[in-house]
C-alpha cells in the first residue's frame, strides 16, 4: 500500500525512527538468537477496541528492512475494530521484521489511539451541528501524522501552521492594548479571515466592529457560551475552546457554537494496545 501525506517525508521518518531504535550496535538480540536466513510469519492484532490508523506506515517500516516481505493489510484506515481483530499479516526475514517491529507498533499504537479518541469526540456531538476541530497542540515533528490521525478518526483539521490563518489570542491583545487595536493591526497588514479570541462578553462587540471574521470563545461555560452565541447572532462563526473533554463537549455543542476545538485529542490520547505475534516460520 502506498502512503502519501502532503508535507510528510515517509522515507525520512522511517530512516530516523529505525536508526533511533537500532542505536550504534543494531539489534544485537536478533543477530545472536536468529539465523540470518530464518523466516517469520506474524500477525499484528489489536488487543483493544480501536479506530485503525497507521497501518501503511507500519508496512513502510517492515519493507524498509525487508523489501521482499509479504504483507496483507487486513483493515482499512478508519475502520472500527474490536479487541482481537487481526490488522496485518506479515511474512519475511525474521531478523529484519523483528528489528522493525517496535517502530512499526509504536506508530500504529499512537496514531490509532488518537483516531480512536477523535471518533469518540465526533460521536459525542452528533446531531448538534457543531464541528469538532483539532489544534496545534501536537508533538514536535509529528504534526502531519497526528493531524492525519484526527482526520482518520472523523474530526476536522484546524490550522496546520501559524501561517494558515490569523488568530489573535489573549497575549496578542495584551501587547496590542485591546481587541480592537489588535484586529486593526491585523487588517492593516492585509490579513483576512481573522479569528479573534475573547473570554468576556464585553469583548465581542469591539471585536466585531473592528472586523473580526470569527470569534474564539475561550474558557466559557455553557451558560456563558449560550449568551455569547446569542450576542453574536450568527454575524460570524463561533468556536468554543478550553475545558473541553468527553464529559463537557455535548453541553458545549448544544449552546449553538459552530465549532469546538479540542487540544487533548492529540495531546493526551493514550496509545492503544496492539501486538505482533508469531504465527509460524
Amino acid at each position: 500500500m502506498t502512503f502519501t501525506l502532503s508535507g510528510f517525508d515517509l522515507d525520512d521518518f522511517t530512516t530516523r525512527a529505525l536508526a533511533e531504535d537500532a542505536g550504534d550496535r543494531g539489534d544485537v538480540t536478533s543477530a545472536a538468537v536468529i539465523p540470518a536466513d530464518a523466516g517469520l510469519v506474524a500477525v499484528m492484532e489489536s488487543r483493544d477496541a480501536i479506530i485503525v490508523c497507521g497501518l501503511p506506515l507500519a508496512e513502510a517500516f517492515f519493507r524498509r528492512l525487508d523489501p521482499d516481505c509479504q504483507i496483507d493489510i487486513m483493515q482499512p484506515e478508519g475502520a472500527p475494530v474490536g479487541a482481537g481483530a487481526a490488522l496485518m499479516r506479515i511474512s519475511g526475514n525474521a531478523r529484519a521484521l523483528l528489528t522493525a517491529e517496535r517502530p512499526a507498533l509504536n506508530t500504529v499504537q499512537h496514531l490509532s489511539g488518537i483516531a480512536t479518541a477523535a471518533r469518540s469526540y465526533a460521536e459525542a456531538v452528533a446531531g448538534t451541528g457543531a464541528v469538532v476541530l483539532d489544534t496545534r497542540k501536537t508533538h514536535p515533528g509529528l504534526r502531519r501524522l497526528q493531524k492525519y490521525a484526527t482526520r482518520t478518526g472523523g474530526i476536522t483539521n484546524h490550522r496546520m501552521t501559524l501561517g494558515d490563518q490569523p488568530m489573535i489570542k489573549d497575549n496578542h491583545v495584551a501587547i496590542a492594548g485591546s481587541v480592537a487595536e489588535a484586529v486593526r493591526r491585523a487588517k492593516a497588514a492585509g490579513l483576512t479571515d481573522i479569528v479573534v479570541e475573547v473570554d468576556r462578553l464585553d469583548q465581542i462587540e469591539p471585536a466585531l466592529i473592528a472586523g473580526a471574521d470569527q470569534l474564539l470563545l475561550d474558557n466559557m461555560g455553557p451558560d456563558l457560551l449560550r449568551q455569547a452565541v446569542e450576542t453574536v447572532g450568527k454575524r460570524v462563526p463561533t468556536e468554543a475552546s478550553g475545558g473541553v473533554n468527553l464529559t463537557t463537549i455535548r453541553a458545549i455543542a448544544e449552546t449553538g457554537v459552530d465549532y469546538i476545538s479540542v487540544g487533548r485529542i492529540i495531546q493526551s490520547s493514550p496509545a492503544v494496545d496492539i501486538g505482533l505475534d508469531y504465527a509460524g516460520a
